[in-house]
């Protein structure tokens, strides 16, 4: 079936706490701190679960109300999420399956705020696969390459600035995340073309930093600022 997968560098979680009694317990947002959540389906949770995502995803914590206490748990995660493309799941298939009305798919991507995919950092567009792929088996990289790819990066970043590129702040994004003169100019003209907040502008900086990483770079170049402009671009553009 043709899905889209959103995936947001952080850590992971979903409900933010107990949602009786008076003593704020953690919930699975916070029991999910340090590790990853995966959602699968995201539009049909409660708005109001989805939207208690944005703080921690935000900040790396959660803070639970109650009458008579207020408590304040860790949730430093990552979020991975999995969606259909309209209710149905069809749309864009090659069998033409999907009779989904431009309304219908308004509504269901609807349910995602801007503020919530504002915060996702990679958007990835999974079309279906068809037989004789599957017949052919998998291809490409083996998990353990990947793997060693991905090390090599993580000890990169902490060399150079001592933890990994997604708990950079503003202002070692400034010093870590710099830019040579043409990804400077693209990025100042995506801003401008795509409307980007500035929330956006600082997470493609961490995301180009980590592909530059990847590719063993010092320098982040034009090709890491575009391919990390790309993947904030799917779902609005689907």
């Amino acid at each position: 079936m043709h899905s889209n997968n959103i995936f947001s560098q952080g850590l992971v979680l979903i409900f933010s706490g107990s949602l009786s009694g008076s003593v704020p317990r953690p919930g699975e947002i916070s029991l999910a701190h340090g590790g990853v959540l995966f959602l699968d389906e995201l539009p049909e949770f409660d708005r109001r679960v989805l939207e208690a995502l944005r703080e921690p995803l935000e900040t790396g914590t959660i803070c639970i109300s109650r009458a008579a206490r207020q408590a304040d748990f860790p949730a430093r995660f990552q979020l991975i999420a999995a969606m259909n493309p309209c209710p149905c799941g069809y749309q864009g298939h090659a069998s033409g399956k999907c009779r989904c009305t431009p309304d219908q798919v308004s509504r269901y991507r609807s349910k995602l705020s801007g503020p919530l995919l504002d915060r996702i950092d990679l958007m990835i567009d999974v079309p279906a696969v068809a037989e004789t792929d599957l017949r052919a088996g998998p291809t490409g990289e083996s998990s353990a390459a990947v793997r060693e790819r991905v090390e090599a990066a993580r000890q990169r970043q902490t060399r150079r600035q001592g933890c990994a590129n997604a708990q950079l702040s503003n202002p070692d994004i400034d010093s870590h995340c710099r830019l040579d003169t043409a990804a400077s100019q693209l990025l100042a003209q995506a801003m401008a073309r795509l409307n980007l907040s500035a929330r956006a502008y600082h997470r493609i900086l961490k995301v180009a930093r980590t592909i530059a990483d990847l590719a063993c770079q010092d320098t982040i170049a034009s090709a890491h600022v575009a391919e990390a402009i790309q993947y904030r671009r799917g779902l609005h553009e689907a």
